[in-house]
C-alpha cells in the first residue's frame, strides 16, 4: 500500500537527535500510513550507525558517499519517497512532527500543493539567526513576489508530484517556495511550533548570507528571464554598448578637438574593467547553471551518488529501488 505521507529528514552529524525525532514522528503519524526517509549527508559521527541500528519497519535510510549539502540531500530524500504527500523537516528536533497532521489536512481541504511552516515563536538567537533571517525574508518577498513570512522553515508538506519536480540543485532549498511558485503551485503558510536545539550544534553561520544573495539572483533570473533571456542580456548589452559609444565619442573630442592624450586614463580603465568583468561573471554563472541543469535532466541523471539504502537493518539492493 502506498504511504499517505513520507517524512524526509536530512541529517549531518545529528546522532543524539535521531531516536527522539523518530519517536516523535511515529507518535504524530500513528493514524496514517507513513514512511520515514532519512538522508545521511556524509556524517562524520555516529549518525549513520545510529540510524542503521534502529529497528523500525517504516524507516528508510539513504547514505551519501560524502557531504553534498542540504539541497541535494533533500532531493535524494524526495526521490526515494513513495508517499502521496511528502513532508520535509530538519533533524535537529527544532521542528515538531505534531504539526504535520494539521498541515496535511490543510493541504487536502484547501487543495494546496504546498503548505509551508512559519516559526511564529522562533527559539533561536536574535543577532546570528533571527535578524539575518528577517532581512533575508524581506528581500526574498520583495524580489520574488512570493509573499510568505518565513522562507527558512524546513517544515513543509508537498504533494508528491510537485516535490519531485523541484530542481533542488546547488543550495536552492532556501527558495523552495519560489521554485514551487515557478511550477504554478498553490501555496499557503501556517504557524508551526519551534523548539530550541537540545543536542549538537547548528550548521548555519553568517557566511550563508552571501549564498542567499547569489541564489536570489539566480531565482530572479528564473522568475523573470528564464524564457526570455535576451530581454536581460540584450537590454544590458545595448545599454553598455551605448555607454561605450558615448565614452569613445567623448575621448574622440578630447583627442581631435583638444589634442589631449587619452590613453591610460585610470578612470576609464577601471570603469571598463568593472563593467566587463561584472557582466562576464554574472553571465558565465547563469550559463553554467543552465548547462548543469541541462546535463543532468536531459540524461535523467542526479548530481549525487548513493552508496547504500537501508530499510530497518536490511540492505536494500539498488535494483530493487528502481
Amino acid at each position: 500500500m502506498r504511504p499517505k505521507i513520507s517524512v524526509v529528514v536530512t541529517v549531518y552529524n545529528e546522532e543524539e537527535n535521531i531516536q527522539p525525532l523518530i519517536d516523535q514522528i511515529s507518535d504524530a503519524l500513528g493514524n496514517f500510513e507513513y514512511e520515514i526517509v532519512y538522508v545521511d549527508d556524509g556524517s562524520t559521527d555516529n549518525t549513520l550507525a545510529t540510524l542503521k541500528s534502529i529497528k523500525h519497519d517504516r524507516l528508510k535510510v539513504v547514505e551519501f558517499r560524502k557531504n553534498y549539502g542540504q539541497s541535494l540531500a533533500l532531493m535524494a530524500g524526495i526521490d526515494h519517497a513513495t508517499g502521496e504527500f511528502i513532508a520535509t523537516m530538519d533533524g535537529d528536533l527544532q521542528n515538531d512532527p505534531s504539526d504535520i497532521p494539521s498541515m496535511l489536512k490543510r493541504a487536502e481541504e484547501g487543495n494546496y500543493d504546498m503548505v509551508a511552516g512559519n516559526r511564529a515563536n522562533r527559539k533561536d538567537g536574535m543577532v546570528l539567526r533571527k535578524l539575518p533571517s528577517a532581512i533575508a525574508n524581506y528581500i526574498i518577498r520583495r524580489s520574488s513576489g512570493v509573499h510568505l513570512k518565513d522562507y527558512g522553515c524546513a517544515l513543509k508538506v508537498f504533494r508528491a508530484e510537485l516535490a519531485k519536480e523541484l530542481g533542488l540543485y546547488g543550495e536552492l532549498h532556501r527558495f523552495i517556495p519560489v521554485l514551487a511558485h515557478l511550477e504554478g503551485a498553490k501555496i499557503t503558510q501556517v504557524d508551526v511550533k519551534h523548539h530550541a536545539r537540545k543536542f549538537g550544534t547548528s550548521k548555519y553561520g553568517l557566511n550563508r548570507t552571501f549564498k542567499v544573495v547569489s541564489d536570489l539572483l539566480l531565482m530572479l533570473f528564473f522568475k523573470k528571464y528564464m524564457q526570455k533571456p535576451m530581454h536581460l542580456f540584450g537590454n544590458t548589452g545595448v545599454f553598455v554598448f551605448f555607454v561605450g559609444v558615448l565614452i569613445n565619442f567623448y575621448l574622440a573630442v578630447l583627442k581631435i578637438g583638444f589634442g589631449q592624450d587619452i590613453w591610460g586614463k585610470p578612470l576609464l580603465i577601471l570603469g571598463l574593467m568593472l563593467i566587463i568583468g561584472g557582466i562576464q561573471l554574472i553571465t558565465v554563472g547563469i550559463i553554467i547553471e543552465i548547462q548543469m541543469r541541462t546535463y543532468f535532466e536531459a540524461q535523467s541523471k542526479r548530481p549525487y551518488k548513493v552508496r547504500n539504502i537501508y530499510k530497518g537493518e536490511r540492505l536494500v539492493e539498488m535494483e530493487e529501488m528502481n
